[in-house]
């Protein structure tokens, strides 16, 4: 059976959503594969993201990832918005999820840093509901 595909949606696709792409693959490539995309993109990921999670999980987001948009990946069987506060374009998907994040952009590396630490929760607690089929 092939792994589940995970999308982590944001407007822009350059911050939050680009932050979970990264952790996704990162701590939970093993259950799912994640995607990041938006309804809008920006020409680079944000630096202060590329930077703090380079600095925090040696993981170098500009050369793996880009900004693109929802046609840009796969049909997938699950949708994390990253709560945009935005009406959301509908996404097929057997699962959708809103995790409510502010966007840190513009805000204190402590800022980023607290919204880091809750997508790496959020990734973990994803991880295990998929691995226990309990999501759909």
């Amino acid at each position: 059976m092939s792994k589940p595909k995970v999308a982590f949606v944001c407007v822009h696709n350059s911050c939050r959503s680009q932050i979970a792409e990264a952790l996704g693959k990162h701590f939970a490539g093993d259950v799912f594969d994640s995607y990041s995309a938006g309804t809008e993109t920006k020409p680079q990921i944000n630096q202060d993201a590329v930077r703090l999670i380079k600095d925090i999980y040696s993981i170098d987001m500009e050369k793996t990832q880009h900004s693109k948009t929802l046609s840009d990946i796969p049909p997938v069987d699950v949708v994390i918005t990253m709560g945009c506060n935005v009406t959301c374009p509908a996404i097929s998907c057997n699962y959708m999820e809103d995790w409510g994040l502010e966007d840190p952009s513009g805000k204190s590396d402590e800022e980023f840093k607290k919204i880091i630490n809750t997508i790496e929760k959020n990734i973990l607690s994803l991880k295990e509901k998929i691995k226990n089929q309990s999501l759909y």
